[in-house]
Parts: C-alpha cells; structure tokens; sequence
C-alpha cells in the first residue's frame, strides 16, 4: 500500500510501481468510480484501432507488397 496526496488542480500521483505493473503511460484514461466511501480508478482499455491509428501512417505497405511480390516473381522466373 502506498500513500499519496491530492494537489491544489486535484491531481493525484499513482505510484511508480502500480504505474509500471500496469503498463501505464502518460494520458493513460481512467473510469472513476464511487464505491462505499472509497475512489476507484479503473483503466480505460482503448481499442485496437485507436491504438493503431496513424501508427503506420508513414509506411507503404501496399508498396513494399507489390515490391516482395515482384521479387518472388522475377526468382521464380530466374530458376526455371
């Protein structure tokens, strides 16, 4: 168990070792919730497709494809 403070914005500090064993980064989202008197924080997972978004934004995948393609092609054609 840890103890932590509230700050003057109402920020808390989770501790660094809750943070690292559940993997959590900075803007991490949480669902906060009210149970019995005590504050729940919960993870919120995002969704692959958040999480992938704009990742490979930069890369050309259809491209590289047809390239790998185009190799396979002109090898199978070399060894016959």
């Amino acid at each position: 168990m840890a103890v932590t403070s509230l700050s003057t914005k109402g920020q808390v500090v989770i501790p660094k070792w809750i943070r690292e064993t559940l993997k959590l980064k900075s803007g991490a989202r949480f669902l906060v919730e009210l149970e019995g008197g005590r504050i729940v924080l919960k993870p919120v997972k995002e969704d692959v497709a958040n999480e992938l978004y704009g990742k490979y934004r930069d890369v050309d995948l259809l491209g590289d494809l047809l390239r790998e393609h185009q190799q396979e092609l002109n090898h199978d054609g070399q060894r016959r």
